[in-house]
């Protein structure tokens, strides 16, 4: 079954509907963002969330020792590295926690996707690039790119997936999950409507491919 993660709760009521619809995972954003959360935010919402959904806690140039000490807060299940993190950031991390670690990979080209196996990670997140900023754009990109790549781990699919393509992404590229912001919002803000419209559509596309 393809995992859901919707990214970027940062409101009780967020969480009340995330709980109601029980995604796979959700993800507090800690990097400059419209959506990002402090520290205490984050607590305080991973207390109210069903213990079911993993919490995942989004990075962008942060340190190897902030965010060792965010994860043991206990307010986040996984760590993602949204940024431009080397390799040897990755292999620091990995000895400062037992977190398991998603790398984002922005993907410019198909040499993006080159040599991933080097990254010491459990996951990746496959994004659009932008020159502007690190992720949460609602930008797609050529899926081609994936069809001579060796994605080494599970991976995520990111950026523009919403209603309007979120089934065929899945029946053409068969990731480990899909990762969604944007896409189930109004005016900037979590929507449940659009939550439920859009897991309903990805649990129904896996029945379907069954």
């Amino acid at each position: 079954m393809t995992k859901i993660k919707i990214c970027g709760l940062s409101r009780v009521e967020d969480i009340q509907a995330a709980n109601a619809l029980k995604p796979d995972y959700i993800g507090f954003v800690f990097a400059k963002s419209p959506r990002q959360v402090t520290l205490q935010q984050a607590i305080a919402l991973k207390h109210l969330l069903h213990p079911s959904i993993k919490a995942v806690g989004v990075f962008v140039k942060e340190t190897v020792d902030n965010i060792a000490d965010i994860a043991e807060k206990g307010c986040i299940d996984l760590i993602q590295l949204h940024g431009d993190e080397s390799r040897e950031f990755c292999r620091k991390l990995r000895k400062s926690t037992d977190k398991p670690i998603i790398k984002a990979i922005r993907v410019k080209d198909a040499a993006s996707l080159k040599e991933l196996q080097t990254y010491d990670c459990d996951y990746f997140l496959l994004d659009a690039f932008s020159a502007k900023a690190f992720g949460g754009v609602g930008k797609s990109f050529d899926y081609n790119f994936l069809k001579d790549a060796e994605i080494p781990k599970p991976f995520f699919m990111a950026g523009g997936l919403g209603t309007d393509n979120v089934q065929a992404v899945i029946a053409k590229i068969n990731p480990y999950g899909v990762d969604i912001s944007g896409g189930v919002e109004t005016n900037k803000k979590k929507d449940p409507g659009k939550m439920a419209k859009i897991i309903q559509m990805v649990r129904k596309g896996d029945k379907n491919n069954d």
